[in-house]
């Protein structure tokens, strides 16, 4: 558990001001994780596939809470998007991540897409793109541990952790053990 000096150290290293701690991203999770299997009648057919980077340990943490809550171990993995993206000759070169689909793939199963921060939609227009190649499943489904608004395209999440309004200006930060060394969540304001 977070102190209020640590929170506001870490508010304070970037720029904003933390809006998520440890717990509040593990009971966000947890919650999650209950929603997909309420929505699903059931683990059966669940195949977790998380966006590089930080929605890969996500997609790891909702199959473990699944099969915690289920006692059914879900398959999870994951799906770079890099090349199906639409804006590639817009930003820098990217390194193209790994893709791990689950044995057994996902014809005729539930995928849950997970991601970090739903923002624009680009990048979950990319993912269905990147789906339709490895697959044909029953039905796709989007769980995010931020939806920050600002939609460009008719993309909306199925499960999400926490809403948070935002401005243009500010930016949202995403930190998860697996990948930072620890997990919070921080909005600061975009310098010019």
């Amino acid at each position: 558990m977070s102190t209020p000096a640590q929170h506001e150290r870490l508010a304070a290293e970037f720029g904003g001001r933390q809006v998520l701690d440890e717990r509040d991203i593990a009971r966000a999770l947890t919650r999650i994780a209950h929603e997909i299997v309420e929505r699903n009648k059931g683990a059966d057919d669940l195949v977790v596939l998380g966006i590089p980077t930080r929605g890969v340990p996500l997609a790891h943490r909702f199959a473990a809470c699944i099969a915690d809550a289920e006692g059914v171990s879900v398959p999870a993995g994951s799906l770079d998007v890099t090349m199906y993206r639409d804006d590639l000759r817009l930003r820098p070169a990217r390194a193209l991540e790994h893709t791990d689909i689950p044995a057994g793939g996902v014809d005729g199963r539930v995928v849950v897409l997970v991601d970090d921060v739903l923002f624009s939609g680009r990048t979950i227009r990319a993912a269905l793109t990147a789906v339709e190649d490895v697959g044909r499943p029953r039905a796709v489904r989007l769980a995010v541990l931020v939806d920050r608004g600002h939609r460009e395209l008719p993309i909306r999440a199925d499960h999400v952790g926490k809403n948070l309004p935002t401005s243009m200006r500010e930016s949202v930060k995403v930190m998860l053990q697996e990948v930072d060394g620890r997990d919070a969540v921080v909005i600061a304001e975009e310098q010019p």
